[in-house]
């Protein structure tokens, strides 16, 4: 598709936020784990919840909740200390477990979206700092995994966002110039990969940071990801 800055070939799309509503998808699964570490302690599992920016009454994260861009590494290593005799690697483990389970919520209908867009010539991928394990679970229980060319978690080996390494390596599987595909997503971490990679970058509002928050670091905030071909065929026609 060609565009004021050559052809666009590719879309990287985030998981959580993007494709996923992430307040609907993730709130169940933080509230689960707080619960379930705390052995069903409310108190404590309140108390568990606020490390990660996460309010167990009301069912809301923090605009800079680590969930929304932080490994399950490194949120496990964040919560095992409130914990008594916890194996930080056993608790990233159970966290992967129950992202499996988690319940999706498709930010807009996936599979009209996807196959509209790869009926377009575009490659489509998606990188997450969630594991590459419930990644691929998810696609698959959206339907939607046959149309993806690329997955990356942030145990892949191609590091984790903000860095630009997940990025890169779908570039290097489809053979596309980075300055050809666009980074989807809702958070900063996501913008600011793109932005490593040298991408063109689109913010959307189906995650936490709202327009004031993502603008400054995207060529475009819409809504949800429902308005990219209408993006495309603006930027194909300037």
């Amino acid at each position: 598709m060609a565009t004021g800055g050559g052809m666009i070939g590719g879309i990287i799309f985030d998981k959580d936020g993007t494709l996923f509503d992430f307040r609907r998808t993730w709130a169940d699964w933080t509230a689960r784990l707080a619960l379930e570490l705390a052995q069903g302690d409310e108190a404590q599992a309140r108390k568990l919840a606020q490390v990660v920016g996460f309010d167990l009454d009301t069912r809301d994260f923090a605009w800079d909740s680590p969930v929304i861009g932080r490994t399950p590494v490194e949120l496990a290593q964040m919560l095992a200390p409130h914990v008594p005799g916890c194996i930080p690697a056993r608790l990233v483990e159970r966290m992967n477990a129950l992202a499996i389970e988690v319940p999706l919520a498709e930010a807009v209908p996936l599979r009209p979206l996807l196959a509209a867009l790869r009926a377009r010539g575009l490659r489509i991928g998606l990188v997450t700092n969630d594991a590459e394990a419930p990644a691929h679970a998810h696609l698959n229980r959206a339907g939607v995994a046959d149309l993806f060319d690329f997955v990356a978690g942030c145990d892949s080996g191609h590091g984790a966002k903000p860095a630009p390494g997940q990025l890169l390596a779908f570039c290097t599987v489809t053979g596309l110039d980075p300055r050809h595909v666009v980074m989807v997503g809702d958070s900063l971490h996501d913008l600011h990969a793109g932005a490593h990679a040298g991408m063109r970058r689109v913010g959307v509002l189906t995650g936490i940071a709202g327009t004031e928050e993502l603008n400054p670091h995207a060529d475009v905030v819409l809504p949800d990801i429902g308005g990219l071909p209408g993006w495309l065929d603006r930027m194909a026609a300037a």
